[in-house]
């Protein structure tokens, strides 16, 4: 039994940590959230369906997390401590070439809701269709959100840039 736990969490965690960093942009945040994952996940397996994969199920955990980190009294100290203190990014962990970085910093200023598509598609390569099940909005919110994410990345976003990440 508890190889197979050890499969899943080293299987997983790599991509779940990415997830994570990208909705809260905060590395020792991520590492607190995955670990609650998989907290969650092993406490509560009886409750898991399986009408989806281990992979979709975690994954819907970990958006979970992060949006309630985000909305968290902690995330907010975090946010008022940092800004006067100066903090310390750690954004090169996760990103190697400057291009990439200047890209991501791009996606991680856009908001939530936008944010997390682009997450999605890009990141972690769902299409529009399993975005819709996995968000729980109708396939219209999901295409009107890509669309304004597009927008919204190519003000950011020099021409080059921008033709690099949106090849249609």
């Amino acid at each position: 039994m508890e190889v197979k736990w050890r499969r899943i969490v080293d299987k997983y965690t790599k991509k779940l940590f990415q997830l994570s960093y990208l909705y809260v942009k905060d590395f020792h945040a991520a590492e607190d959230i995955v670990q609650d994952v998989f907290l969650r996940f092993f406490e509560k397996q009886h409750d898991f369906r399986q009408e989806s994969s281990i992979e979709t199920y975690l994954t819907r955990i970990t958006i979970n997390c992060s949006k309630d980190y985000l909305k968290s009294w902690r995330y907010r100290t975090h946010q008022v401590t940092t800004y006067f203190t100066g903090g310390y990014e750690m954004k090169n962990q996760l990103i190697a070439t400057e291009e990439r970085l200047e890209i991501a910093e791009a996606v991680l200023q856009l908001p939530i809701k936008y944010r997390e598509i682009i997450i999605l598609y890009f990141y972690e390569n769902q299409s529009f269709a399993e975005m819709s099940e996995l968000l729980q909005l109708p396939i219209s919110t999901i295409h009107y959100r890509y669309k304004k994410a597009q927008q919204k990345l190519k003000e950011k976003l020099s021409t080059l840039e921008w033709e690099g990440l949106f090849h249609e």
